[in-house]
C-alpha cells in the first residue's frame, strides 16, 4: 500500500490518495459486487469499508473496572496474604 497526499503549500491537506497494488482478481470482483449492492463506486466502497473497520470505538471503562463490575455481586472474597519475610531471590536461568 502506498499513501500519498498531493497538496500545495497554500492549502491544508484533508484527504490522501491511496494506491493498492497486487489486489487478487477474485477479491476485486467481490469488491465490485459489494459496491454495486450498496449503490457505490468501488472507490467509495473501499472508503466505507475502511471507515467502518478503523473507526475508533467510544472510550469506555478500562479492563480493571470491567472485571471489578463483573464480580461485584459475589460475596467478599478477601483472604489473608502470606507474610513476605524473605527477600526476593534472583532467578538463575540456564544458559
Amino acid at each position: 500500500m502506498h499513501a500519498s497526499c498531493a497538496c500545495t503549500q497554500v492549502r491544508r491537506c484533508d484527504v490522501a490518495t491511496l494506491t493498492i497494488r497486487d489486489v487478487d482478481e477474485a477479491l476485486k470482483a467481490k469488491l465490485r459486487v459489494r459496491a454495486a449492492e450498496h449503490g457505490r463506486s468501488m472507490e467509495a466502497e473501499v472508503r466505507a469499508i475502511l471507515a467502518e473497520v478503523l473507526v475508533e470505538l467510544a472510550p469506555g471503562p478500562g479492563m480493571g473496572s470491567r472485571i471489578r463490575q463483573r464480580f461485584s455481586d459475589l460475596d467478599d472474597a478477601s483472604f489473608d496474604l502470606p507474610a513476605r519475610d524473605e527477600p526476593a531471590r534472583i532467578v538463575e536461568l540456564p544458559e
